[in-house]
């Protein structure tokens, strides 16, 4: 019964707390009208993917998570870490030349629980900046500009601290605290000259449940909670692009042959996506393992304004008592290239 209790508590005051700062962002300034706010959130490098499995599902993975790639996911998955030590590192690709390198590692303390560091680096490539002409000047140029060239201290980050307990064989709660920011260059103005720097603290937090029924389990996150960021002029803020997620997912094994598990496992995930930024949307994924060894990933989430369906591939093999996991995801987008990503996972 006591398991029970904290189970609600934890899921109303999850739920409680994200949409009460997405209930404020609606309706603060805008008479209560409920927009898709698209544009009005800040540092929105952290609602890009860089869990290379959770990718090739196309995100539906919060019901899913295990391991230190859970850390960016669902912290809750954390628990689930089978090995002493993991470690991981990803690449992600992203639109134009940025990039993303996203790492984390995590130590397994028993009944101490589990504790987890994690980074991620944006590099936003070369950034052109200008200069606008006086009035003379622009008058004998079309533009009204001038190129001041490439643009310094352009950037974002990302570093955590995760600590997961697991509080029965079914249910396992979490969370991350983050400091974030992100370096805009400079901003020149009747002030003068200033960086355009800005960062906060924000919190991630999961839980993560078996309900008993075969394989079945919940997934819940919040991530990226936070207080709003404010800019050179005060009366400019924004919040972080938080997001609300909650999930399931199944070996469907379970009922198709449960004789065939021992070797193949058919993972169904699907997830429902609250971000504060956009109307909801929904995710669905499925993944096919053989033996442990080799994973073939596939899903689709609706309602975004780029992605749409993404596959990956993962392979697994343990040598000198280390396990080594390799992973690799497309998603494919609407305007621009896809969008590949690559990591290592090592336990031991």
């Amino acid at each position: 019964m006591k398991r029970i209790i904290i189970l609600l508590v934890t899921i109303i005051s999850l739920s409680g707390w994200s949409f009460a700062q997405v209930i404020d962002m609606n309706t603060e300034g805008q008479g209560g009208v409920d927009l898709k706010k698209t544009g009005q959130t800040t540092m929105n490098f952290l609602q890009v993917g860089v869990s290379t499995k959770a990718s090739g599902l196309a995100d539906a993975y919060t019901a899913l998570s295990s391991g230190v790639e859970s850390i960016f996911t669902n912290p809750a998955g954390l628990s689930e870490m089978t090995s002493e030590y993991e470690a991981f590192v990803s690449s992600t690709q992203w639109f134009a030349d940025i990039k993303y390198l996203a790492g984390a590692a995590a130590w397994n303390g028993g009944n101490l629980g589990v504790f987890g560091l994690s980074f991620i680096v944006v590099d936003y490539g070369s950034i052109k900046g200008t200069s606008l002409l006086s009035n003379d000047a622009a008058g004998t140029d079309p533009n009204g500009y001038t190129l001041t060239g490439d643009v310094p201290n352009v950037g974002a980050y990302s570093f955590g601290l995760t600590y997961v307990k697991e509080v029965s064989t079914k249910f396992s709660m979490g969370g991350t605290v983050k400091y974030v920011g992100q370096q805009l260059g400079q901003l020149v103005d009747a002030n003068g000259v200033s960086d355009n720097n800005k960062h906060t603290w924000s919190f991630d937090l999961g839980i993560k449940y078996y309900p008993g029924i075969e394989s079945l389990r919940l997934g819940m996150s919040m991530r990226n909670f936070s207080t709003f960021v404010h800019y050179q002029n005060l009366n400019a803020k924004a919040s972080l692009p938080l997001t609300f997620a909650l999930g399931l997912g199944m070996n469907l094994m379970d009922v198709i042959n449960k004789d065939m598990a021992q070797k193949h496992a058919l993972m169904l995930s699907a997830e429902f996506v609250h971000p504060n930024n956009y109307t909801d949307r929904v995710c669905a994924g499925l993944e096919y393992t053989f033996d442990d060894m080799i994973s073939l990933r596939g899903g689709y989430e609706t309602n975004h304004d780029i992605l749409s369906w993404a596959s990956g591939i993962g392979v697994k093999q343990t040598v000198g008592g280390l396990t080594f996991d390799i992973n690799y995801s497309y998603s494919n987008t609407e305007y621009f290239d896809g969008v590949n990503r690559f990591s290592l996972n090592v336990a031991f």
